[in-house]
């Protein structure tokens, strides 16, 4: 028995630690965007489900002595695909659809070891209820769950910080050789005793005498899997959308689910924690809670309150979806249609979550539209069950409809701020884009907005309707910067990460070139129609369409550097960061590209985030000289905002002269953050605001943000 544990432990340890390792390898090939995560855990859910259905068929199917000879000999042929280390032939190319070419490099690299350590949990499982008959076969379920949260809690504070992305790599493919040697050995094991097992087909035992409200039917088991999955998934999106696209922020809300499992399934002789006396009402709380907080603070929240009340709220919402899916599992004759069932709901909701709900929405509505499902299966719960008194049923019941209709008009309230001045509104895979006409001290400004951030605005009529503000402005970093390319030559050439609406063209002048790199077809369009920035600069504009660093790559292998006087690179202002954008890595190939006297100008103006040490370690690493420029802007009614721009130079004399030089500041270092490169990146370390603040102001904030 300790075998068949500690195999079953290793192969969920392995199942979920490759997630964060695979997904970060390929993040930067997909310009670092939160719908990464979400499309992988599409490919996670549904080859899980696979792996569910083929331990169902052979258990059913199958003898158990072919059983065995199967999944070994399948299990020494994944073998070949290790390291699972993901081809770069394989990176995108172009506009090309992103899912898509995500969900090939992922079923390429780990596609058959991820289908068999899917499968190997309910397999053993199954085979470990005919062994082992007296045995409670869902405590191994508690114990599967707790190696999947150990092997996700292991990733941000072990394998992380000490591995590379390639070290990462190799060492999970050393374990998982470990794993096929001890799967073949339990095998082994249950061969000896095989003669007594019969398949599994015939023994249709009744599940035990539970009937606790909605059903024990094969469609509430998917229903009740399919809604902890969306929840999971829109929770994190709302994560991503706020502070950024990394594996720490992807592995918290994962574990908290994995750790409902545990909770429900394990506990009091195997019957797990959970009671609808606390779980209902908590769960209706907790959703209500998080419908309120979509709405506070105008729907920016502070990610010191973001963080703990999605991943709360997602955990509590978890415990009662969890809990109410253990209190109707069946008998052990059951096992394996009972996991396929959890898997099939899982499996669906992340491909709504993930393909379809970016399809059909403008804007992240799943998670309001979850919280509203939560509150009605609530009520389901509660109706008609056994084991309740019809006073505490009655109460059940009438606080979930109240909590249904208190979550529909803070969802209400949540959409309504978003329709709130629209011109504009689409929603892609690397998320949702609104552009909006708003009276701001007397001025008509039309914005672009990612989400809830700013990324470029501009004055509908009047003088200042062609001039640069915003972050752009002459006195911002890097208006210092193309001041000083234009004083020096009669033609001047600007690169540009990062598109927006187009402010930087407005610096051109009729012999200057502005170059843009843009991940989004969506912003492109968005810029040239509803903005007048590129058409109106006498400069000869061009706009490169993918992700910044791998078209930037692709230009020097072509051997076609850029020779940018300015190289600006403007995608660090979102709460949601493309990481691999501001790497050692990516540094050296922005340095390649510039001219012989160029300058490379960084925006990091960050509500949560602080880059200067990020920035200032990079620079001492590769040699080149670094400066920030702080614009602080107190004109209130003046069309510019406030602005931070780290300017990298490859000679410090650069920096340190003309108008360039008065405006200076030396960057902060800070050894504890290292150097950010490919392989290693720690966003926690540059967090500017404590999540630990956050318990103290949740309520004031929300209360404030319904005022």
């Amino acid at each position: 028995m300790p075998l068949f544990a500690a195999t079953i432990a290793l192969s969920a340890l392995l199942l979920f630690l490759v997630q964060p390792i695979i997904a970060k390898q390929i993040l930067p090939w997909f310009g670092g965007s939160a719908g990464v995560w979400s499309v992988c855990m599409v490919f996670f859910q549904s080859t899980l489900l696979a792996g569910y259905a083929y331990a169902h068929l052979v258990v059913r199917r199958l003898q158990p002595r072919n059983q065995f000879r199967l999944h070994v000999a399948l299990l020494l042929g994944s073998i070949a695909l290790l390291p699972i280390i993901a081809n770069p032939a394989l990176k995108p190319v172009g506009g090309h659809d992103a899912a898509s070419a995500i969900l090939l490099v992922l079923l390429a690299t780990i596609g058959l070891p991820y289908f068999l350590l899917s499968s190997t949990g309910p397999l053993l499982q199954a085979w470990i209820a005919h062994r082992f008959a007296a045995r409670s076969v869902y405590r191994m379920f508690a114990l599967s769950n707790l190696g999947s949260l150990l092997g996700l809690v292991a990733f941000p504070f072990v394998v992380e910080p000490l591995l590379g992305s390639r070290g990462q790599a190799l060492a999970w493919s050393l374990c998982y050789l470990v794993f096929v040697a001890g799967c073949g050995w339990a095998a082994w094991q249950c061969r000896h005793g095989a003669a007594g097992m019969a398949p599994a087909g015939a023994d249709n035992a009744a599940a035990p005498g539970n009937d606790p409200g909605l059903g024990g039917t094969a469609a509430t088991w998917l229903g009740l899997s399919a809604l902890g999955v969306v929840l999971l998934l829109a929770a994190t999106n709302q994560l991503l959308q706020n502070v950024a696209s990394a594996p720490f922020l992807w592995v918290l809300p994962l574990a908290l689910y994995l750790l409902s499992f545990v909770i429900v399934f394990e506990g009091r002789g195997g019957r797990g924690w959970y009671s609808p006396r606390w779980g209902v009402p908590a769960a209706l709380l907790a959703a209500l809670l998080m419908a309120a907080g979509l709405s506070a603070s105008n729907g920016v929240l502070d990610v010191s309150l973001a963080v703990p009340l999605y991943c709360l709220g997602l955990f509590v919402t978890c415990l009662f979806c969890h809990g109410e899916l253990a209190a109707r599992k069946p008998a052990s004759a059951e096992l394996t249609r009972y996991y396929l069932m959890i898997s099939i709901g899982g499996a669906l909701g992340g491909v709504f979550v993930g393909l379809v709900a970016p399809r059909i929405f403008h804007s992240l509505y799943e998670l309001p539209l979850a919280l509203v499902f939560v509150a009605l299966a609530s009520l389901l719960a509660v109706l008609g069950r056994r084991g309740l008194s019809r006073r505490w049923s009655l109460g059940l019941a009438l606080g979930a409809c109240a909590a249904a209709g208190a979550i529909a008009w803070a969802d209400w309230r949540y959409i309504s701020f978003l329709d709130h001045d629209l011109i504009l509104m689409q929603r892609n895979f690397y998320g949702t884009l609104r552009v909006r006409e708003v009276d701001d001290s007397g001025t008509r400004l039309r914005r672009l907005l990612h989400g809830v951030i700013l990324h470029g605005e501009q004055p509908t009529g009047g003088p200042d309707r062609t001039k640069p503000g915003s972050y752009y402005t002459p006195t911002s970093g890097v208006g210092l910067a193309i001041a000083r390319a234009q004083q020096a030559k009669p033609s001047a050439r600007f690169g540009v990460v990062g598109l927006g609406v187009g402010t930087l063209a407005a610096y051109g002048r009729a012999r200057d070139s502005v170059r843009f790199y843009e991940l989004d077809r969506d912003v492109v369009e968005i810029a040239n129609s509803r903005f007048t920035y590129l058409q109106a600069t006498p400069a000869r504009v061009e706009v490169v369409l993918g992700d910044a660093r791998l078209s930037l790559e692709d230009e020097l292998a072509l051997g076609q550097p850029q020779r940018f006087d300015v190289l600006a690179v403007d995608a660090f202002s979102s709460d949601s960061i493309p990481v691999h954008l501001i790497t050692r890595q990516a540094i050296e190939i922005y340095e390649r590209h510039l001219a012989q006297d160029g300058l490379i100008a960084v925006h990091i103006s960050n509500r949560f985030l602080d880059l200067q040490p990020v920035l200032a370690n990079i620079a001492v690493a590769t040699g080149l000289s670094a400066r920030l420029i702080d614009d602080e802007i107190t004109d209130a009614n003046s069309n510019a905002s406030s602005s931070e721009w780290v300017l990298i130079a490859r000679n410090r004399r650069a920096l340190e002269s003309g108008s360039i030089g008065e405006r200076a500041e030396s960057l902060r270092e800070q050894s504890d953050v290292g150097v950010w490169t490919d392989g290693y990146n720690n966003l926690l370390r540059v967090m500017k605001t404590s999540p630990l603040q956050a318990l103290g102001r949740l309520i004031s904030s929300l209360r404030d943000g319904n005022d």
